[in-house]
């Protein structure tokens, strides 16, 4: 039997990169099964690149298999959300208070503020721009603490229930906004336990707006 060669990093990336995308946008709705042959003409990759996209996106939790083995796209449950949120204010309350505790650059933490500044005045960006300044933002605060682990595991929370985040709920736009720079500023003010009280507010009124979004679905 042929040893199957590995793709490209590069190419495997690119392809990760368009199905989580795919996923996170809604192109591909929860159930979609991810049929090899199919997705690889879709993408006009070969399969090897796409299957080892595939398994990082099961890693990652956004894909699992069904009874027949077949890779399909996630369905969180309303029981999965509640837990995740809440892990997720437990993890990303520490990494707010170790990125306040740390001497980090303040010209980041003034850049998202900038952009902020210009969704709130005047420029208010589609969903999936937002959805990918506030996941930026995460993730900035996440590194900043200094544990790769805590970061790893936070972004993999953080793509589970992106699909819920400010972007797919209007009214959390401009008030998700505000609880952004009272973060940012009590990071830049050195304040653990204002980084920290900031980010638990924020993830509470998400959780609590993520859920009533559910309830009206429903």
């Amino acid at each position: 039997m042929p040893i199957q060669q590995a793709a490209e990093p590069n190419l495997t990336e690119h392809t990760l990169e368009r199905l989580r995308k795919m996923i996170l946008c809604g192109d591909l709705a929860a159930g979609t099964p991810l049929q090899e042959r199919a997705f690889a003409e879709r993408l006009g990759v070969s399969r090897t690149p796409l299957r080892e996209a595939i398994t990082r996106l099961i890693t990652e939790g956004l894909v699992t298999r069904n009874a027949r083995g077949t890779p399909t796209v996630s369905r969180i449950s309303v029981s999965e959300i509640v837990e995740i949120l809440h892990v997720r204010r437990l993890l990303e309350c520490e990494a707010a208070r170790q990125a306040a505790s740390v001497n980090s650059a303040p010209e980041d933490w003034l850049n998202f503020k900038a952009t902020i500044e210009k969704f709130l005045a005047n420029d208010r960006p589609d969903a999936v721009t937002h959805a990918d300044f506030d996941f930026d933002l995460h993730m900035h605060i996440a590194k900043t603490a200094g544990s790769k682990l805590l970061a790893e595991m936070i972004q993999g929370l953080k793509l589970k229930t992106r699909i819920f985040d400010q972007g797919e709920i209007p009214s959390r736009f401009e008030p998700g906004a505000r609880e952004h720079l009272e973060i940012i500023d009590a990071i830049l003010a050195r304040d653990p336990d204002a980084a920290e009280a900031a980010m638990r507010r924020h993830i509470e009124n998400a959780r609590e707006a993520i859920l009533a979004h559910i309830h009206r679905l429903s």
